[in-house]
């Protein structure tokens, strides 16, 4: 790449990279567009705090006036947070973007790009994309999951969002050949909820588990993979179970009614599912997201130890 198209990483980064003290990266979509104003940049600000307070670094990821930033100042966090001009950028749209000057937020695949790139290991999101329902029709399946499948980067989440086609997805993440730990569960998260009812392979209950992994995968050598780390939302905090499938039934049935498709799909259940639970799925998102936060800092703090 040339160097105006490397990202940029801030001087807090560097030096933590230098040093070998832990980093986590941060997705921006979450800031951009995941949040109404001005609870947005106050989330933002909280979750590089959580980072922080667990002895770990914050990199928050964006792309401002064509150019990748690994690590955002005060400054250029409230941008993300409150211009409207801000796009979405999933890792495809990101040459675009970089060549036009464009300024976007980084999605899942975006960010675990640019996190890799510039070196760091650990990254801390809500929940992955995945293969959407009616998958056999549509074809239509995240590119989270093919980023994944040749980004060697640990990825803390809630599992994928429960919209989609969760065990369809687990089968695809298994082709792919992406490792996925249970962190303190046998089963895989259902991102609003503690548990989607499907069964992981394996678990993990402690950090240095999951560095000693991440050393294995090192080891071997093998393609470069990531490894994601499917960490529940607390059961307290979760939506609840009944009426979390409640309401995805009437968003999908709206859904199928009005003809939505393709790209509009996730953003319109999204929607639905905060409205009719009058915002308890958006908290139980932002508890998923704090306590994958938390943890991700506490892994890339027993990954620089090994």
């Amino acid at each position: 790449m040339s160097d105006t198209a490397a990202p940029q990483m801030s001087g807090e980064v560097r030096e933590a990279l230098e040093q070998r003290r832990p980093v986590v990266a941060l997705e921006s979509t979450i800031i951009a567009h995941g949040l109404p104003r001005p609870r947005n940049l106050r989330v933002a600000e909280e979750l590089e705090d959580a980072v922080r307070t667990e002895g770990a670094v914050p990199a928050t990821i964006a792309v401002l006036d064509g150019r990748a930033h690994i690590g955002l100042d005060k400054a250029q966090l409230d941008r993300v947070a409150n211009d409207d001009s801000v796009r979405k950028l999933g890792h495809r749209d990101l040459a675009p973007a970089l060549a036009a000057g464009a300024s976007g937020a980084t999605t899942v695949s975006a960010t675990a790009f640019l996190a890799a790139r510039a070196g760091l290991r650990v990254f801390a999101t809500g929940g992955l994309g995945g293969v959407h329902r009616e998958w056999t029709e549509t074809q239509d399946e995240s590119a989270d999951l093919g980023l994944l499948a040749r980004t060697r980067i640990t990825v803390v989440c809630a599992g994928v969002k429960s919209i989609l086609d969760v065990p369809a997805t687990l089968q695809r993440l298994e082709t792919l050949g992406v490792g996925v730990l249970g962190y303190g569960t046998g089963n895989f998260p259902g991102f609003y909820l503690s548990s989607s009812g499907e069964p992981v392979d394996w678990t993990v209950r402690t950090p240095d588990e999951v560095a000693a992994v991440m050393r294995a995968q090192d080891a071997l050598a093998g393609p470069p993979a990531a490894l994601i780390v499917a960490n529940p939302v607390a059961e307290a905090e979760q939506l609840d179970p009944a009426l979390h499938d409640r309401i995805l039934a009437e968003a999908l049935d709206a859904c199928g009614k009005r003809g939505i498709t393709g790209q509009g799909v996730t953003p319109f259940l999204l929607d639905y599912l905060a409205r009719e639970t009058e915002g308890a799925s958006l908290e139980a998102n932002l508890a998923a997201v704090r306590g994958n936060v938390r943890l991700a800092a506490r892994i890339a703090g027993a990954w620089v130890r090994a």
